[in-house]
């Protein structure tokens, strides 16, 4: 499958109209919870237990001073009391109580530097606990600051995060003309045809739907563009047959080139070149001016029915001279009347064409479709008709030499297995010499629409499939693997029942009360109009609202699908499976998602895709205070630990 990454930047008038649909993504990855605040250390206090101890440890050391104080003392005091007892003589006594105090003074000496070493160690102690203090406040200081700065960049990545957009644009890739979709239902259908068209009126293109489905899959289309004021060109065939004004300013060759394409549609043996060489004389024959298809039809009846009653009913439709020379020039028998014979019978629908058309404005979203009561056969010959008279109407403009603008003007074509292969391969040829998009939706995927998805130029898109046989193709094609299919796309295709337009006719429920200004074309929608209108005036853009909430509910997660004939077959209705760098990719068609706040039309990876936050910084601190205390607490102290931690 083809590769659906943008390539080179395409300018700001060309963004976004290839848009198909939306992609989950958040580039932006979730940067968790926020740092916490770094934790105070506890206050370290001089233990009063630690200075008794540093006492009573000198106390024990100083313990044989003391006792050999108390001697000395005592001994000081009998010798005094000797003395005093005319005992022992005065010089005796004076003499021994010399000794003692001798004896005494360095005890004494060492008892008062025991007592200033502890006090010296007391006071080193208090001096440590707090440059220890100072230092823990100075890496708590700087922790903090570390801390805001961190805070305030996860600020900015969660705000990043938030406020990015979840739903980006899918586009269709540089080189990529053509995009054949395989598969899908009503529902899915109408999705990816309001999604490209609400591209086009973003970016003032023309969208030009030839619906050949008998569904009116684009009923959601239309009601997006009248919300938005611009009023289509709608025609039901066979009912607008009349008013139908395609191709009828061609010239003769090429008018009788889409007649021949028709009948060459309803019957694939006829000879195409026979036949156009035919319908150009007839064409021709009749004047200059242009032939409405009931004159082509009568002139096919008076060279095809030489009975003279019906000849005369002929003549009188074309006109005297008309009919004198119609008949001069190719007689009323033979192999020609036969062929003619053949040409009316296939063309008689067509009389009524163009009968009441008249000069409309320009219209930037045309609308063609086919009645589902008209039956297939008549839906293949008016499908046919427009399909031929577009692809004269690229050819013209190829010719003309007018620079192409890829993808300015989008032709979509609903059904398209109800044409024939070549005539496909001719619009598609047409479109791709004049830079035209061109959209093929086929109910399934058989041999035909696999070898046409494999083509150069060509996007190939896959769509829930019908039927084992169709799936078991489209299989081939995904390459296996898994996609991840998001809940809000289940949860929509759940909600979608009842929602959806079946109708061209607006549904008066749905439509605006008020009047709203209308015009054929605008230049540019806003965005923000458009995610607007497409959330109030489409089923998609209700349903998506209604289910957004549910999708986002912590319950909801993604589901892995498988991209063999099963999973194929069970997919949403507007999940679609296109080809990627690193695999199959799964996008979707929701329009409705438009509305969301967080989708965007710009692909995934796109600059522009991302908003910009707002510049975030730690807060500016008091003056005289510390760092600002940011984030979320830390974690609280356990009383069990010795250490706090």
């Amino acid at each position: 499958m083809a590769d659906t990454s943008s390539g080179a930047p395409k300018d700001a008038d060309e963004a976004h109209l290839g848009h198909l649909g939306w992609r989950h993504a958040t580039p932006v990855a979730d940067p968790g919870p926020a740092p916490r605040r770094p934790t105070p250390p506890e206050q370290q206090r001089l233990s009063p237990d630690w200075t008794a101890a540093q006492r009573r440890m000198e106390a024990d050391l100083n313990r044989p001073l003391l006792v050999t104080l108390a001697v000395l003392a005592a001994i000081a005091a009998l010798l005094l009391t000797c003395g005093a007892a005319a005992l022992l003589p005065g010089v005796l006594t004076l003499a021994g109580c010399l000794a003692c105090a001798v004896v005494a003074l360095p005890a004494l000496v060492a008892l008062v530097q025991s007592g200033q070493a502890v006090r010296e160690r007391v006071a080193e102690e208090r001096r440590r606990l707090e440059n220890e203090r100072a230092e823990r406040a100075e890496r708590l200081r700087q922790r903090q600051e570390e801390h805001a700065r961190r805070y305030a960049d996860w600020q900015e990545r969660r705000r990043a995060y938030e406020d990015q957009p979840r739903w980006y644009g899918v586009e269709v890739p540089d080189g990529v003309g053509t995009v054949v979709v395989g598969g899908g239902t009503d529902a899915g259908w109408s999705a990816l045809l309001t999604t490209v068209g609400a591209a086009r009126l973003r970016g003032g293109a023309d969208l030009t739907v030839l619906d050949l489905s008998g569904r009116a899959v684009g009923g959601e289309l239309v009601a997006l563009a009248r919300r938005c004021g611009v009023l289509p060109r709608l025609w039901v065939l066979p009912a607008d047959l009349p008013r139908v004004n395609l191709g009828g300013n061609l010239d003769a060759r090429r008018r009788a080139a889409v007649f021949a394409a028709v009948v060459h549609a309803l019957d694939p043996r006829a000879d195409r070149a026979a036949d156009g060489a035919l319908l150009h004389g007839l064409l021709d024959a009749l004047g200059p001016e242009p032939v409405p298809a009931a004159g082509l039809v009568a002139a096919l009846r008076a060279v095809a029915v030489p009975e003279t009653g019906t000849t005369e009913r002929a003549a009188r439709a074309l006109g005297a001279e008309s009919a004198a020379r119609v008949r001069a020039r190719f007689g009323t028998g033979g192999d020609v009347a036969e062929r003619a014979w053949r040409l009316q019978r296939h063309l008689t629908a067509f009389e009524g064409l163009g009968a009441r058309s008249a000069d409309e404005p320009y219209a930037q979203i045309k609308i063609i479709a086919t009645d589902r009561s008209s039956g297939g056969r008549a839906g293949r010959a008016y499908g046919s008709y427009a399909a031929a008279a577009l692809r004269e109407l690229l050819e013209m403009r190829a010719e003309s030499g007018a620079a192409p603008r890829p993808w300015a003007h989008t032709i979509a074509v609903c059904g398209a297995g109800a044409l024939p292969p070549a005539e496909l391969d001719r619009l598609a040829a047409a479109a791709a010499d004049t830079g035209t998009g061109l959209v093929l939706l086929f109910r399934g995927v058989d041999a035909d629409v696999r070898e046409r998805m494999g083509r150069p130029g060509c996007l190939p898109v896959l769509l829930r499939q019908p039927d084992e046989e169709s799936a078991r193709r489209a299989a081939g094609l995904a390459g296996g693997g898994r996609v991840a299919v998001h809940p809000l796309t289940d949860a929509v295709a759940g909600a979608l029942d009842g929602e959806i337009a079946d109708s061209y006719v607006p549904d008066p429920a749905t439509a605006p009360t008020t009047g709203l200004p209308t015009r054929h074309a605008a230049r540019s929608i806003r965005a923000s109009d458009l995610a607007r209108h497409a959330g109030a005036a489409t089923g998609y853009g209700r349903a998506t609202l209604r289910a957004a909430g549910l999708a986002a509910a912590p319950s909801a997660a993604s589901r892995a699908v498988r991209l063999d004939a099963d999973g194929l077959r069970s997919l949403p209705d507007t999940a679609m499976v296109l080809g990627g760098a690193d695999g199959p990719v799964l996008a979707d068609a929701n329009p409705g998602l438009l509305a969301l706040p967080a989708a965007t039309l710009h692909p995934a990876g796109d600059p522009a895709a991302a908003r910009a936050p707002e510049p975030a910084g730690p807060p500016e601190p008091r003056a005289g205070a510390g760092a600002a205390n940011v984030g979320p607490p830390p974690e609280r102290l356990d009383w069990r630990r010795r250490d706090g931690a």
